[in-house]
């Protein structure tokens, strides 16, 4: 059964902005689930602008301090401007792969303390994480989302970011690369942080989006949707993204490099589980998987295993962690899961929204081929202008995903509308 579609309090927004083929019958767009309570809130913190500087000083280069660049982007970051005051949202969704069960997420909004009411947000999606509890809504575990807020809350930006279904308060399993859940997560987390910003007087007047990684993916996912449903989308920036999940499985696998991270193995554990939950794709972890990793792979999860004990008890390499019939099939993908990850592609659609892509000669985990596909394919379908930045032949994945926060921060500043 599809989720009701009404128009009360902050649902009228949407109905401003939903296509008029709802209404007469035609393919609908996408719609928030029904809220049947108003999103929870709770304060879980307040950064001062000490603290927000600290983050862009000696953590950006704890964050920074394995990777190919540990000192490149040291003293690039501007002093924080605004205290930003935190909160974690708990908020009702549905799972739409799953007859759009009713479920409750939850995720970060972060309000700089700017004197105004009505700010700009960006809308972070996330990369991987191994740990539930690293995500957004707990910015203490998540550096990444540390450097979100110290680059845009810190400046004047509403950040919101949601922790996906299966991490943070959710008791799913992990929704990993699985699209009509990521990308609903999302779209119901940025309905709750505007249903909560009004009821404390504020509101947002445009919506960027960004992404890291998995998020990257996730962000591309959740610009299509909201594309369908006519809510307006400023700019977008993803960094690192594996756009074409079908095309960066294949390559993982079939074509390992040196460069590929040690933790692909990890990776690809919990995307098969995910697939094989959400999808029902039953079985598909068994064949594809070596019985002997198997029990580590549950494990891990379920989150009944760290992935730093995972990867004790497992082989770095994925030809040697996966079967190898598993590791054929994708040669001709033919198989439903190998169909399910071309279907589940993130950028071959005619998008109105500016893009910036951001990729690396050295990312260990997102081919730079892969990462620049959309500039070409929005070129080929005359869609918005993509432009692809470089980080260098030494970038690797932290490297571009830093690389983009500074581009991508005043790329956006430029696109900013006075309210």
């Amino acid at each position: 059964m599809k989720p009701l579609f009404f128009c009360t309090g902050l649902l009228c927004w949407l109905c401003a902005h939903t296509p008029l083929a709802l209404a007469q019958g035609q393919t609908p767009a996408p719609q928030p689930s029904v809220f049947m309570h108003r999103a929870q809130q709770q304060p879980i913190g307040h950064y001062s602008l000490e603290r927000l500087d600290q983050i862009t000083g000696p953590e950006l280069d704890a964050f920074m301090a394995s990777s190919t660049q540990p000192t490149t982007y040291r003293g690039q970051f501007a002093k924080a401007r605004y205290p930003v005051q935190l909160y974690r949202l708990t908020y009702h969704s549905v799972i739409p792969e799953l007859d759009n069960r009713p479920t409750v997420a939850s995720g970060l909004i972060a309000i700089p303390e700017t004197g105004q009411t009505h700010m700009p947000v960006v809308s972070y999606q996330h990369g991987t994480v191994f740990d539930r509890s690293h995500v957004p809504s707990n910015p203490e575990s998540s550096m990444e989302t540390r450097l979100m807020l110290a680059q845009f809350a810190a400046q004047g930006y509403i950040v919101v970011a949601t922790d996906y279904f299966g991490r943070g308060v959710s008791d799913l399993p992990d929704s990993y690369l699985v699209k009509d859940s990521t990308r609903q997560a999302g779209f119901d987390m940025l309905l709750a942080a505007r249903e909560f910003l009004q009821s404390r007087g504020l509101d947002y007047h445009q919506v960027f989006l960004s992404g890291w990684s998995q998020g990257g993916w996730v962000t591309m996912q959740y610009l299509k949707m909201l594309e369908q449903a006519e809510v307006p989308v400023t700019a977008t920036a993803i960094a690192s993204a594996p756009v074409d999940i079908e095309l960066t499985m294949n390559r993982w696998i079939n074509h390992p490099q040196a460069v590929d991270a040690v933790f692909l193995p990890g990776v690809v554990a919990i995307h098969l589980q995910a697939q094989e939950h959400y999808l029902q794709q039953l079985g598909l972890t068994e064949s594809a998987i070596r019985p002997q990793y198997l029990a580590a792979a549950r494990a891990l999860y379920r989150n009944e295993m760290s992935w730093e004990d995972f990867f004790k008890r497992t082989p770095a390499k994925l030809g040697d962690f996966l079967r190898t019939e598993f590791r054929k099939s994708g040669w001709i993908g033919a198989t439903p899961y190998w169909q399910t990850q071309e279907r589940s592609q993130a950028y071959r659609w005619m998008t109105r929204t500016p893009l910036r892509v951001y990729t690396g000669g050295h990312d260990e985990v997102t081919p730079r081929y892969v990462g620049g596909l959309p500039e070409k394919t929005q070129q080929l379908l005359g869609g918005a202008p993509v432009t692809t930045l470089d980080a260098g032949d030494q970038a690797d994945h932290r490297g571009v995903y830093v690389f983009g926060l500074i581009d991508q921060k005043r790329w956006f500043d430029s696109l900013r509308k006075p309210r």
